[in-house]
């Protein structure tokens, strides 16, 4: 049977689509290729046409997830100006804090994964940290600012620690003062 060139690629977004929520959610060991298929709603051996192991569609994963983190902050920029922080904070403290854990943000559900991972993925997941860093620097200089590193750290750590408690309470408490914190403002 042949297929159409495009069914090809419709056949890798949806995997890729599948697999970044399924990676999100359940992380690099809580999900097979098997489950990934399924998810995606093809056969393993098609899995295997497109990806040649499950590292390597994490690895995937992990380079779109900070790619979109990438883009997210430019439209924020370009939305907000000056004030897109403070309008990141309150996006990332409310609702990337609440959401199903499968359309959770990459940089925050990918990265504890990844310092499991081997060099190239850590190399690869280095190399588009750096350029969120860089665009959320908003400098022309080849040295992301200590205070980036602060406040990606900030929201990064918090909404992690505040999606692991149990209690909605204190998850909202954690979100408010990440939120309250002076480098937001």
């Amino acid at each position: 049977m042949r297929y159409k060139p495009e069914q090809k690629k419709e056949t890798h977004e949806k995997i890729i689509a599948a697999a970044g929520r399924s990676f999100r959610k359940n992380g690099f060991s809580g999900i097979g290729v098997d489950g990934l298929a399924k998810e995606a709603g093809v056969t393993s051996g098609a899995f295997y046409k497109h990806f040649p192991s499950k590292k390597a569609a994490f690895e995937t994963i992990v380079v779109e997830g900070l790619q979109e983190v990438q883009q997210a902050f430019l439209a924020l920029q370009e939305a907000h100006g000056e004030n897109w922080w403070q309008a990141l904070a309150g996006f990332y403290v409310s609702e990337k804090r609440t959401c199903d854990a499968k359309n959770s943000c990459g940089l925050q559900s990918l990265t504890s994964e990844v310092s499991r991972g081997d060099e190239d993925l850590k190399k690869a997941y280095e190399q588009e940290l750096l350029k969120i860093a860089s665009i959320a620097t908003e400098e022309e200089s080849d040295d992301v600012s200590a205070e980036t590193w602060q406040k990606l750290a900030m929201l990064v750590g918090g909404v992690t620690m505040a999606r692991a408690v149990n209690d909605p309470e204190l998850s909202e408490q954690i979100g408010q003062a990440i939120q309250s914190s002076s480098l937001f403002k």
